[in-house]
């Protein structure tokens, strides 16, 4: 017995198949290419999601059988508009499309900013879903008119896949259309918004069935990407958090009961377990970072070496700093003209130094998310960490130190598929619940523990991290005006 599960994600679907010690029997990845008619819009053909999954399904059954359930997860936020017959009426607008500053802005107009944040848990930002359905309505009004559903990106594999309309509560959050506190569709917000609460599916809790493929294995309902991805490194209850190291970092706590922040500094949205909440800190150039440096000053070196250079350096680095504000900045200061730098570079300074400046940068940044987190109620034991960035064990050194918080590796680094298989497995009563379903999965590694003498070096050195903030706001931008999110966002 196995258990699939589906991400569908920005630039590629991934399919995993688990048995029910969480042990993974195959995987599968199959690419699509996004779209940028115009700088600053992303698209993509929602039927390149489909035949991904079709293709990854077909394979997963031919090496290791026909599976028990499947579960979905991906890229939150984007728009599939769907005409009668349920068929995209064109292509959908994603999470990191850029476009719809103007249609944000409208919508904290019309709800109001604190009112918004009762509703919904949330600011409204650009990536969300509801300002893509002003913009159409502004834009594309010969479209809009024929809209009858819409649906979230991993909601359209389960329409093709099983013929249900349906999403899940943790996704759905993402909209800024769920009553996040109440779990269900917000009659207010759609009535402020002037949409048709019609076009919008049923929602249930992630690990629901919704349906059946046409050869009767049943589907899960789901999870958002870091609702899932975080069941997958057992954040399914307070306690842990889960640290994402990914092209953004992600600092993630799951709550028992409702919890916004009043100012909008977090994310928060239904966890993928029943009758919970989480809340999600996001700074947007965590890993992204190291990526433009290495592709300015060495593109050839491998990351190894940087690191190694890096190595070489003092906590602190005598004074360098860097800011990792490259595109823009979300929790805590919600500031789109909010810039990178280094400051305090001297001649001493090399290709190493810039490395490690830019390693604890990220770091602080991080660290500003956790305190958001923590000032909320949260007081964290460990973080579980995941991402590309968690490999290397300095970075992990660093962020572990600045933190002051150990960092645990999982043996499993598939992130949201493998959570989206265990919502597979309760939904095919496989396991009791998705607490069991962690349980019995959770296979912990190596915990990299604060280093005692960079603690303090790494305080001093936060002050003057965050001293730096306002001088290097864009001017005539202010930190109330929601940020158009950049490609480098995580959802």
């Amino acid at each position: 017995m196995h258990y699939v599960g589906i991400d569908v994600g920005t630039t590629a679907l991934k399919a995993i198949a688990i048995d029910p010690e969480g042990t993974v029997l195959a995987r599968v990845q199959r690419e699509y290419p996004l779209c940028t008619p115009r700088p600053g819009w992303v698209e993509q053909d929602p039927e390149e999601w489909w035949r991904a999954a079709e293709a990854a399904l077909s394979e997963l059954r031919s090496r290791v059988g026909p599976a028990a359930g499947i579960g979905l997860t991906g890229q939150m936020h984007g728009l599939v508009a769907l005409d009668g017959r349920a068929r995209p009426l064109r292509p959908a607008i994603l999470w990191n499309d850029q476009r719809t500053a103007a249609e944000a802005e409208e919508i904290e107009r019309l709800v109001g900013r604190r009112r918004l944040i009762e509703l919904t848990g949330n600011r409204a930002l650009p990536g969300f879903t509801a300002p893509k359905l002003l913009w159409l309505r502004r834009h594309e009004p010969a479209t809009y008119s024929r809209i009858t559903r819409i649906a979230l990106p991993k909601d359209y594999v389960r329409l093709r896949l099983c013929g249900e309309h349906a999403s899940d509560v943790s996704d759905a959050s993402g909209t800024l259309l769920l009553d996040v506190a109440d779990r269900r569709w917000s009659e207010t917000m759609a009535c402020a918004l002037e949409l048709d609460p019609a076009w919008l599916p049923p929602v249930f809790e992630s690990p629901a069935p919704t349906g059946l493929t046409p050869d009767g294995v049943v589907v899960a309902a789901g999870g958002g990407d870091q609702a899932a991805g975080a069941l997958g490194v057992g954040v399914d209850r307070p306690g842990p958090l889960s640290l994402v190291l990914g092209t953004s970092g992600v600092v993630f706590a799951a709550l028992d009961g409702y919890q916004a922040d009043p100012q909008g500094r977090v994310h928060a949205f239904c966890h993928a377990v029943p009758g919970s909440w989480h809340v999600m800190a996001v700074m947007l150039s965590a890993a992204e970072s190291l990526r433009w440096l290495r592709s300015l000053l060495a593109p050839a070196v491998p990351y190894e070496r940087l690191l190694a250079e890096a190595a070489e350096w003092p906590p602190g680095v005598e004074g360098l700093t860097f800011l990792p504000y490259l595109a823009g900045e979300r929790t805590p200061h919600v500031d789109p003209g909010a810039r990178g730098a280094y400051a305090g570079l001297s001649l001493r300074h090399n290709r190493g130094a810039l490395v490690r400046a830019l390693l604890e940068g990220v770091a602080f940044a991080l660290r500003d998310c956790l305190d958001v987190v923590t000032e909320l109620g949260m007081r964290p034991p460990l973080a579980r960490v995941s991402g590309g960035g968690a490999q290397g064990d300095l970075w992990l050194r660093i962020i572990a130190s600045v933190l002051e918080l150990p960092l645990q590796r999982v043996a499993v680094g598939e992130g949201a598929a493998f959570g989206a298989a265990l919502l597979a497995g309760v939904a095919a009563e496989g396991w009791e619940d998705v607490h069991a379903a962690v349980t019995d999965t959770l296979q912990p590694r190596e915990t990299i523990e604060p280093v005692p003498e960079w603690i303090e070096p790494y305080r001093e050195q936060l002050a003057r991290y965050r001293a730096l903030y306002p001088a290097l706001r864009a001017s005539g931008v202010s930190p109330d005006v929601p940020r158009p999110p950049s490609p480098a966002d995580g959802p």
